[in-house]
């Protein structure tokens, strides 16, 4: 590993950790403010300035290394978008078509070779988790955290792939949410925004896409390593279609949603979801190395765990709405 593949993701972390209380002194005078209401889990008014200075930090790791990668560079359109979207709103058609652009910019440059069902598969899967990130965004420490183990969980495995380049974009992808929890760490000081969770459930459908078409490891791991939020939110999301909801209208009824609202602090809440990605991290890492039988016995054991779950989560839920 040379030094610039070292210093990369900690130049990452710096930068983000240096700009951040500057973009939150601008918050302070009233730009960009996320304020509580009906379906929030915050009590007070707090910056939603973070993706920003995530979006620095890992522009400055990245351009350590000469080259910013086709996969950044969208997700930082998609920044700029949701920038704009954060700070003057935009309507769900014109934000939609900015995902699916990139998404099938990303899809045209990487699987030219492959049949046009499987492209436009991909197209909504990198669509869907661009979306869910963002559904997910909504307590304390919860995005970033997730940030740091999933992408951390790429940088791995394209370490041990052979891949430095992508092992040094995914680092310092996670190192960046690193310095962003520093102020997003219960009790939240900023939040992330749409300009920060839209790229990176971008970031994390669109490199999973790169991993996967270079081999580097099967289609179930980006959805293994980042399962908390997708379970969650897709769950959630079934759940509110079949009984005839508006999916895409904000709510208060994802599962971490409803432990925040059951009493867990969001200190709890981040620490068992920490535990939790770090779990399905190393479960997805060994997962690669192991013959089919032992990977099917680790996905089939995350299922269980997570059906389970779910059962006790919706059986306390309904206990309380009863009361």
């Amino acid at each position: 590993m040379s030094a610039t593949e070292l210093i990369a993701p900690l130049a990452a972390f710096a930068a983000t950790a240096v700009t951040l209380p500057l973009l939150m002194s601008l918050s302070a005078r009233g730009w960009l403010l996320d304020r509580p209401n009906a379906r929030s889990l915050h009590a007070t008014a707090t910056p939603r300035i973070g993706g920003l200075s995530v979006a620095a930090g890992v522009a400055a790791g990245l351009a350590l290394q000469g080259a910013i990668p086709t996969v950044i560079l969208l997700a930082l359109c998609l920044c700029a978008l949701s920038l704009l979207d954060d700070w003057k709103g935009l309507s769900p058609a014109i934000r939609l078509l900015g995902h699916l652009a990139a998404a099938g910019a990303l899809v045209s440059l990487n699987l030219s070779g492959h049949p046009l069902w499987l492209k436009v598969a991909f197209v909504v899967l990198i669509v869907w988790m661009t979306n869910l990130y963002n559904f997910m965004d909504g307590a304390d420490g919860l995005a970033g955290g997730m940030a740091f183990f999933g992408f951390g969980s790429y940088a791995v495995a394209s370490w041990i792939a052979g891949d430095a380049n992508l092992a040094v974009t995914c680092g310092v992808i996670a190192m960046a949410a690193a310095g962003f929890l520093l102020f997003n760490f219960p009790p939240a000081r900023v939040f992330l925004g749409d300009a920060g969770s839209i790229p990176l459930g971008f970031l994390a459908g669109g490199i999973g896409l790169l991993g996967w078409n270079a081999q580097y490891w099967p289609f179930w791991f980006p959805l293994v390593i980042f399962s908390p939020f997708v379970v969650d939110a897709s769950i959630t999301l079934m759940r509110r279609g079949l009984v005839g909801e508006r999916v895409w209208h904000a709510h208060r009824t994802h599962y971490y949603q409803r432990l925040v609202l059951m009493g867990w602090t969001h200190a709890r809440l981040a620490g068992m979801s920490y535990g939790l990605m770090g779990l399905c991290a190393t479960a997805g890492l060994l997962a690669l190395h192991l013959p089919d039988s032992g990977t099917f016995a680790i996905l089939a054991g995350l299922a269980l765990a997570y059906g389970a779950v779910a059962l006790k989560v919706d059986r306390r839920w309904r206990e309380r709405v009863s009361k």
